[in-house]
């Protein structure tokens, strides 16, 4: 077995048999579980708590326009004056009151309905009702100017564009949501797992660094060697505790909503509901899903994931080394963190700003072939459709970057490492290139 095979074994076992890795490994999932299964009990709460409304009309108009339901009650109020009707709900503790008077015109009307209550009243009740009494007086003033809200209601034209490429192939808005959902989704996970595991790489170098088992490693092995198998063998160890977090959180998920009856994807699971109900009669949702789903270029998504994936983070960690390299402890670390970030975060604003309105545009493209950037850009534009050659081409200068970038990281290691008591500058770090 060679060095390389020895130091990527060494760093993947110390990671993984590491007890706060272990502890972080079983505790972060049950924590993120925690907090989604919360915010759904929570909300749970919220949506079962009735709420009665009194309503008094004076205008009489309105007393067939509220429909109660399991969480909202609407209680009609009729022979009393307003500052009675106040005192009465107050003391019985209801939701609130909500009061119409009686107006010469609806244009008065609409100005002067109030909405009584002990605290700031929910915005989504508050809507409902605005939309209710909206509804009906727009029908009773189509009607007194002689025109007849049904007819008017059919004479109005909606507009459902459909999408389809000049080679006669056919889109939806669905699909594009898709397309940005991966995107989006890849660059996200791109970024989180450089942050997260390369600052991993960093703490890890200068651990040895300080703790001087470096310098009994460094004498058999060449620096070069040392760096990448300590950023592979990290990398290892963060994908498996990936893999874990994944595995974990199903497990999770599935004994609590079994001991609670809470299921943590609640909310999310209603929210879809409602979308799905809110655009019922639009064609079967879960189909056209499923349709859209099955026209994205998965197999060239999943290559390129996993290229982009892989040559961003190692790029990205090769720099991490060479800072842990460079310093004597973490708190040195952070005159070197801005220029790695800024390229990061740069890519993030660009993919979610420019690639969403524009994915073949100038500034898109430039960004997608700029190694700092493209691991994010590029894959959010592939969802879009681009050119396997700009892909390939890509993905060659990422690696080839990365191949410079570990040559660079090596040098700045083979010196840094073994100086101690002093602060390395960004002057220092340009003569040990030299060296």
């Amino acid at each position: 077995m060679n060095h390389l095979q020895l130091i990527i074994k060494r760093e993947y076992l110390n990671k993984v048999k590491n007890r706060a890795f272990i502890i972080m490994t079983f505790l972060s999932p049950l924590i993120m579980v925690g907090i989604f299964t919360l915010v759904a009990y929570l909300s749970q709460l919220n949506n079962d708590k009735v709420r009665t409304i009194s309503v008094l009309d004076e205008s009489g108009m309105f007393s067939d326009e509220f429909e109660s339901d399991e969480n909202l009650i609407y209680k009609m109020i009729v022979g009393t004056q307003l500052e009675e009707a106040k005192k009465s709900v107050e003391a019985s503790g209801d939701y609130g009151l909500l009061y119409i008077p009686k107006m010469e015109s609806l244009d008065d009307l609409a100005e002067n309905i109030t909405f009584y209550s002990e605290d700031s009243p929910s915005l989504i009740v508050l809507d409902d009702i605005e939309d209710a009494i909206a509804d009906k007086a727009n029908s009773l003033k189509l009607v007194d100017a002689g025109l007849d809200p049904a007819q008017i209601d059919q004479l109005r034209i909606r507009v459902d564009t459909k999408l389809e490429t000049f080679g006669g192939e056919k889109t939806s808005k669905l699909s594009t949501g898709l397309k940005l959902g991966f995107g989006g989704l890849a660059g996200y996970l791109l970024f989180m797992f450089i942050i997260i595991y390369g600052n991993m790489i960093m703490r890890s170098v200068i651990e040895e660094k300080t703790s001087r088992i470096i310098e009994v490693i460094i004498s058999s092995v060449k620096p070069i060697k040392l760096l990448l198998g300590k950023i592979i063998g990290t990398s290892l160890a963060g994908v498996t505790q990936f893999l874990a977090w994944v595995i974990l959180i199903g497990i999770f998920s599935f004994v609590i909503a079994a001991i609670f009856g809470i299921d943590p994807g609640a909310m999310q699971q209603q929210e879809a509901l409602e979308q799905a109900q809110a655009l019922s009669g639009k064609g079967d949702m879960v189909q056209e899903f499923m349709t859209e789903f099955f026209k994205l270029p998965l197999l060239n998504l999943v290559i390129m994931f996993i290229l982009f994936f892989v040559g961003g983070y190692l790029m990205y960690a090769s720099m991490y080394a060479a800072i842990g390299a460079a310093v004597d402890s973490e708190t040195d670390t952070q005159q070197f963190m801005l220029p790695i970030l800024m390229p990061l975060i740069l890519a993030v604003y660009v993919g979610f700003f420019t690639v969403i309105d524009n994915p073949h545009g100038t500034v898109s493209q430039v960004f997608s072939f700029i190694p700092l950037t493209s691991p994010v850009v590029m894959l959010m534009r592939i969802p879009f459709g681009v050119p396997l050659w700009q892909q390939i081409l890509s993905v060659v200068i990422l690696f080839a970057t990365f191949i410079g970038t570990v040559w660079f990281a090596a040098k700045i290691y083979r010196v840094g490492i073994l100086m101690y008591g002093k602060k390395a500058s960004y002057k220092e770090l340009i003569k040990w290139l030299k060296y």
